[in-house]
């Protein structure tokens, strides 16, 4: 890792100095650049953690009641710092598609906690759409649930964990982008925040008191957190984790039964969701995590991964964070603009767009999926098809999803953070666009269905096969998601 570190802040200097180059230079540089920081990312990912947590938290844990947790002692790993600043470092390639027959399964690996953010160039245009979003959207952007009591399920509140999320982000984001986010903490002589007895702080140190986005030279002051609660205070923490651009978290809680009960089912109850491109919080915040994908139309969820999600839940550790991948296709409106990410969006104008501030359809889907507010769930892809739906307006719309369990509070973070790529742009690598192609072919019909082909195959699948033609023989990637 330090040579990679080392050789490739050489090639970022040397080209500095050059001044002014040819754009194919650049793009070789930019490419260069960030293989080697991809490369470097999974041999570090291969790295074995042993586990932090203390044997005796780990036995009261592993034989909880349903809805019962204890909140946990937990010594984080070492974060390594990325290398470059922000707007030096380019979207990871992910092209999470593959040749052979399509495999539904939960599809996760283990997460290295250095990975567990991932922020690049793009920055300070999602943090465009996200501030528009959360201006716009209300409750539809951030919501959080207080604690649910009826005559069948008691399910804890969201608030105590989006508050934890907050103080754990201000933990991470500075260990990771050093040169994009300051922090500074509470005095010694302060009580320390925290949840459960124990201090809302990684080591040592005193908990973050403040954190500052260097990009967007805004600043946050979390002590605003230790004069609320409740709703209240949940659901400012989920605001500053929008308005500081940290990511785009779901919180999920277990059900606790009054009455005896042995299912245990988990529960989304607070969400920070100003991407969400293909759904709406409000269809699903307060359901058990089976009836979110049972009411969404998930292909074979209950043959295939009701049982294996279920487990997986029950079970998940506070070390052993996780991370999966998926894909689907989007259309987007043809522009002759494209929003500037260097210049502040006006905010403060209320006639301003979607169409202004997203042009690429990035916080909704509407050339897809049509308007947001008359949305049906569990029906995407329901708009008619785009009098422009071409080569030059189709996207792969990838998520990259990662799951962690907080130490305090139990609740299980679903981080989303998506990624578009032009089609256009994809098939300039060899071998893509024949194994995208074959991956659309693999679908077995009810996945196609949820996929929405119908839509575009006959588009992109011709522009496909002629791209691939061009290409030759097959050739298989760098191994899986890219």
């Amino acid at each position: 890792m330090d040579r990679v570190l080392a050789s490739s802040l050489a090639a970022v200097e040397q080209f500095r100095t050059l001044g002014p180059l040819p754009s194919i230079l650049l793009a070789a540089a930019a490419i260069f650049l960030t293989y080697s920081f991809v490369q470097s990312r999974r041999r570090s990912s291969n790295a074995v953690h042993t586990s932090l947590v203390t044997e005796k938290d780990r036995n009261v844990n592993k034989n909880r009641e349903p809805g019962d947790w204890i909140a946990e002692e937990f010594d984080y790993p070492e974060i390594d710092p990325c290398p470059f600043p922000l707007n030096d470092v380019r979207p990871v390639p992910y092209r999470p598609f593959r040749y052979g027959e399509y495999q539904i399964t939960m599809g996760i690996r283990t997460m290295p906690w250095s990975e567990w953010i991932e922020l690049d160039s793009t920055y300070p245009h999602w943090q465009r759409v996200r501030k528009f979003r959360v201006r716009t959207r209300g409750h539809d952007a951030v919501r959080v649930l207080p604690a649910r009591e009826d005559e069948s399920v008691k399910v804890q509140g969201g608030a105590w964990a989006a508050k934890e999320l907050v103080y754990e982000l201000a933990e991470y984001l500075p260990r990771r982008y050093p040169s994009s986010f300051r922090v500074t903490r509470f005095p010694n002589d302060v009580p320390a925040p925290s949840i459960g007895g124990i201090s809302l702080a990684w080591g040592q140190q005193q908990p973050v008191q403040t954190i500052e986005a260097v990009e967007t030279g805004e600043k946050f002051d979390l002590r605003v957190l230790e004069g609320l609660d409740g709703v209240e205070m949940g659901e400012e923490a989920m605001r500053i984790h929008c308005r500081a651009g940290f990511c785009t978290p779901w919180v999920i809680n277990l059900k606790t039964f009054i009455h005896t009960g042995t299912d245990g089912r988990y529960y989304f109850q607070a969400g920070a969701i100003c991407i969400p491109g293909f759904w709406r919080m409000r269809d699903k915040i307060g359901m058990a995590l089976d009836d979110i994908h049972i009411s969404g139309n998930v292909p074979r969820f209950k043959e295939k991964l009701q049982t294996s999600m279920e487990k997986f839940f029950k079970r998940m550790p506070v070390d052993k964070p996780v991370i999966r991948n998926n894909y689907f296709m989007q259309t987007c409106k043809p522009s002759t603009h494209v929003a500037n990410a260097d210049v502040e969006a006006r905010l403060d104008v209320e006639e301003e767009s979607a169409c202004d501030v997203d042009p690429e359809e990035l916080g909704w889907s509407e050339s897809t999926n049509g308007p947001e507010d008359t949305f049906l769930h569990g029906h995407g892809h329901a708009a008619q098809p785009a009098p422009y739906l071409a080569p030059s307006t189709l996207r792969l719309r990838s998520e990259r999803q990662t799951l962690r369990r907080l130490p305090r509070t139990g609740a299980i973070v679903f981080g989303i953070r998506t990624y578009l790529f032009k089609i256009e742009e994809l098939v300039r690598e060899p071998g893509v666009a024949d194994r995208l192609a074959s991956a659309i072919r693999s679908w077995p019909e009810d996945v196609g269905v949820y996929k929405g082909r119908k839509m575009y195959a006959d588009v992109i699948l011709k522009y496909l096969d002629e791209c691939a033609a061009r290409d030759g023989k097959q050739v298989e990637g760098r191994g899986y998601p890219y």
